[in-house]
Protein backbone atom coordinates (compact mmCIF):
# COMPACT_ATOMS: atom_id res chain seq x y z
CA UNK A 1 0.00 0.00 0.00
CA UNK A 2 2.62 2.59 0.50
CA UNK A 3 4.33 1.95 -2.91
CA UNK A 4 1.40 2.77 -4.31
CA UNK A 5 0.49 5.96 -2.64
CA UNK A 6 4.20 6.51 -2.86
CA UNK A 7 3.82 6.48 -6.64
CA UNK A 8 0.57 8.74 -6.79
CA UNK A 9 2.54 11.61 -5.23
CA UNK A 10 5.69 12.23 -5.53
CA UNK A 11 7.48 14.76 -3.69
CA UNK A 12 6.14 13.53 -0.11
CA UNK A 13 7.10 10.89 2.59
CA UNK A 14 4.92 7.63 2.77
CA UNK A 15 4.01 8.97 6.26
CA UNK A 16 3.04 12.58 5.34
CA UNK A 17 0.84 11.05 2.36
CA UNK A 18 -0.96 8.72 4.99
CA UNK A 19 -1.15 11.63 7.37
CA UNK A 20 -2.72 13.88 4.98
CA UNK A 21 -4.92 11.66 3.79
CA UNK A 22 -5.93 10.28 7.16
CA UNK A 23 -6.96 14.25 8.40
CA UNK A 24 -8.91 15.15 4.77
CA UNK A 25 -11.18 11.76 5.65
CA UNK A 26 -11.38 12.73 9.31
CA UNK A 27 -12.74 16.32 8.54
CA UNK A 28 -14.97 14.97 5.69
CA UNK A 29 -16.47 12.77 7.95
CA UNK A 30 -16.65 15.17 10.97
CA UNK A 31 -18.09 17.43 8.42
CA UNK A 32 -21.10 14.50 7.44
CA UNK A 33 -21.93 14.20 10.74
CA UNK A 34 -22.38 17.98 12.00
CA UNK A 35 -24.15 17.90 8.98
CA UNK A 36 -26.59 15.63 9.14
CA UNK A 37 -27.19 16.40 12.43
CA UNK A 38 -27.88 20.07 11.48
CA UNK A 39 -30.46 19.23 9.04
CA UNK A 40 -32.38 16.26 10.74
CA UNK A 41 -32.33 19.37 13.56
CA UNK A 42 -33.86 21.84 11.67
CA UNK A 43 -36.14 19.28 9.71
CA UNK A 44 -34.97 20.11 6.11
CA UNK A 45 -35.75 16.64 4.53
CA UNK A 46 -33.86 14.43 2.76
CA UNK A 47 -32.91 16.55 -0.17
CA UNK A 48 -30.89 18.65 2.18
CA UNK A 49 -28.99 15.72 3.26
CA UNK A 50 -28.37 14.05 -0.12
CA UNK A 51 -26.44 17.71 -1.19
CA UNK A 52 -24.57 17.80 1.84
CA UNK A 53 -23.35 14.94 1.34
CA UNK A 54 -22.24 15.39 -1.74
CA UNK A 55 -20.66 18.37 -1.39
CA UNK A 56 -18.67 17.08 0.96
CA UNK A 57 -17.67 14.23 -0.82
CA UNK A 58 -16.61 16.27 -3.62
CA UNK A 59 -15.08 18.75 -1.18
CA UNK A 60 -12.76 16.14 -0.14
CA UNK A 61 -11.63 15.14 -3.51
CA UNK A 62 -11.07 18.96 -4.13
CA UNK A 63 -8.86 18.55 -0.62
CA UNK A 64 -7.17 15.63 -1.83
CA UNK A 65 -6.28 17.55 -5.01
CA UNK A 66 -4.63 20.58 -3.68
CA UNK A 67 -3.08 18.74 -1.09
CA UNK A 68 -1.19 16.78 -3.72
CA UNK A 69 -2.66 13.22 -3.17
CA UNK A 70 -4.51 11.42 -5.76
CA UNK A 71 -8.34 12.22 -5.90
CA UNK A 72 -10.52 9.35 -6.29
CA UNK A 73 -12.62 9.60 -9.45
CA UNK A 74 -15.61 6.60 -7.17
CA UNK A 75 -16.13 9.28 -5.05
CA UNK A 76 -16.10 12.40 -7.32
CA UNK A 77 -18.99 10.03 -8.92
CA UNK A 78 -20.61 9.78 -5.73
CA UNK A 79 -20.44 13.27 -4.74
CA UNK A 80 -21.73 14.16 -8.18
CA UNK A 81 -24.90 11.57 -7.82
CA UNK A 82 -25.76 12.82 -4.20
CA UNK A 83 -25.61 16.48 -5.78
CA UNK A 84 -28.37 15.92 -8.47
CA UNK A 85 -30.45 13.14 -6.50
CA UNK A 86 -30.65 16.09 -3.35
CA UNK A 87 -31.59 18.64 -5.95
CA UNK A 88 -33.98 16.36 -7.73
CA UNK A 89 -35.42 15.75 -3.87
CA UNK A 90 -35.45 19.50 -2.79
CA UNK A 91 -37.65 20.53 -5.76
CA UNK A 92 -39.83 17.70 -5.77
CA UNK A 93 -39.32 17.24 -9.64
CA UNK A 94 -42.15 14.66 -10.52
CA UNK A 95 -39.83 13.12 -14.22
CA UNK A 96 -38.46 9.94 -13.28
CA UNK A 97 -34.60 10.18 -11.97
CA UNK A 98 -33.38 7.29 -14.05
CA UNK A 99 -35.00 7.61 -17.06
CA UNK A 100 -33.64 11.32 -17.06
CA UNK A 101 -30.59 9.42 -16.00
CA UNK A 102 -30.57 6.70 -18.69
CA UNK A 103 -31.32 9.42 -21.65
CA UNK A 104 -28.23 11.54 -20.48
CA UNK A 105 -25.63 8.08 -20.32
CA UNK A 106 -27.16 7.41 -24.05
CA UNK A 107 -26.57 11.11 -25.41
CA UNK A 108 -22.99 10.61 -23.47
CA UNK A 109 -22.51 7.82 -25.52
CA UNK A 110 -23.56 9.13 -28.57
CA UNK A 111 -21.65 12.49 -28.61
CA UNK A 112 -18.80 9.90 -27.94
CA UNK A 113 -18.90 7.54 -30.17
CA UNK A 114 -19.86 10.56 -33.11
CA UNK A 115 -16.66 12.75 -32.07
CA UNK A 116 -14.26 9.71 -31.90
CA UNK A 117 -15.23 8.81 -35.46
CA UNK A 118 -14.47 12.31 -36.59
CA UNK A 119 -11.39 12.57 -34.69
CA UNK A 120 -10.12 9.38 -37.11
CA UNK A 121 -10.55 11.29 -40.07
CA UNK A 122 -8.07 14.36 -39.22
Amino acid sequence: MVENIKERTPGKGPRERRDGIKRITTIGWGLFFVWLGFVLMINAGSGFILLGVGLISLGMQVARKYSGLESDGFWIVVGILFVIVGIWEMFEITMPLMSVFLIVVGGAFLVSALKSRGDKGK
